[in-house]
């Protein structure tokens, strides 16, 4: 086309070179509107119905071109082997890699709902999830102590919130079993019902070695069929519990009811400020308020304050963590109970 109009332009204005230079961008301009961008334009828009009408017309224009396209591949192919480059299979070509996936994810945002959005992110990360990440950690789980008097035993169990208990002697060191609380209900009330046929209810614990990815840990609950799990360290010590639903809430976010003595959803306040408890892990502190804090080491921010100082902290003080200004509220001997984050200004 543009040798075309440079004959054209030289047959009607001679050999001036201000109708040469004018008709090559003149040609390059329509080329660029009418033949690449507005027809991709009005083939994304209209895909199937023009697709449907098109697919007549070039099933046997690909038959016919067939003998000159393998011609081609055949040249190509040799001059590839000569240089010593070998192309990919198109299988392998044709498949993304994570980072492209995410990067998908990430352009389309504005195309699919807010919460799909949060749960294909969720799900990238989910292999880099070790359990520890989500787990409860011990000091926050509710136990069933044998030793103590049976009527306390009775009215802990009438009263509450969870659907399954640990249950100990003492401690979770001395872990018994794990009971089911639901399957009690009927039979708390009877004057027969008592430890012995508590505890022969106890189903075994199951174990989780520390350091195991969430989205593998999904499929170990999935093909042992359990719903709960004790993380242990290398020296068997329990370092926290963890469910089926933990992880569930990791991509899909909170579903479950909130029960008395969990966290509260923490929110900035008017005056852009967030009273945070210590125990708190910091995944749910940067999930809920938008924050950066590391993930690679400390779990909970009680954890990252003590990194920062070495020591216990006294109550009134103010520090930067990752660029964030926190004021501690409230301590006692051994960790930091309270804290007042304050929201960073936008950067």
């Amino acid at each position: 086309a543009a040798m075309l109009v440079s004959v054209i332009a030289i047959e009607l204005f001679g050999d001036e070179k201000w109708a040469l230079g004018a008709s090559t961008l003149l040609i390059t301009f329509a080329i660029l509107v009418f033949a690449e961008i507005t027809p991709k334009i009005i083939g994304a828009t209209h895909a199937d119905r023009i697709a449907l009408f098109l697919g007549h017309i070039l099933t046997p224009l690909l038959r016919l071109a067939y003998p000159a396209v393998w011609f081609i591949n055949l040249f190509a192919s040799g001059l590839l082997h000569l240089l010593r480059l070998r192309p990919k299979p198109s299988d392998q070509s044709s498949r993304l890699s994570p980072e492209e996936l995410r990067s998908l994810v990430l352009e389309s945002s504005n195309l699919i709902p807010k919460k799909h959005h949060a749960i294909l992110s969720s799900l990238f990360d989910l292999n880099n999830i070790t359990v520890e990440d989500v787990m409860t950690p011990r000091g926050n789980i509710e136990i069933l102590d044998l030793d103590l008097p049976w009527e306390e035993v009775r009215t802990q169990l009438a009263t509450s919130h969870h659907s399954r208990l640990p249950t100990c002697r003492e401690s979770l060191d001395q872990l018994v079993g794990v009971l089911p609380v639901r399957r009690l209900l009927a039979s708390i009330g009877d004057p027969e019902f008592d430890k012995d046929a508590l505890v022969s209810q106890l189903q075994a614990p199951y174990y989780i070695p520390a350091g195991t990815p969430v989205f593998s840990q999904l499929a170990f609950f999935q093909e042992n069929r359990q719903r709960i799990g004790f993380i242990v360290d290398e020296y068997g010590e329990i370092l926290g519990l963890l469910t089926l639903e933990d992880i569930i809430e990791e991509f899909v976010g909170d579903f479950t009811t909130s029960l008395p003595g969990l966290g509260h959803k923490l929110n900035w306040s008017p005056e852009g400020e967030a009273i945070v408890e210590g125990s708190r892990s910091l995944r749910d502190i940067n999930r809920m308020l938008g924050l950066d804090f590391p993930l690679d080491g400390p779990k909970t921010l009680n954890g990252l304050i003590l990194e920062h100082f070495q020591d216990i902290p006294e109550a009134g003080l103010s520090i930067k963590l990752n660029g964030v200004p926190v004021e501690i509220l409230q301590t006692r001997e051994r960790s930091v109970i309270n804290v007042r984050i304050y929201r960073p200004p936008p950067a």
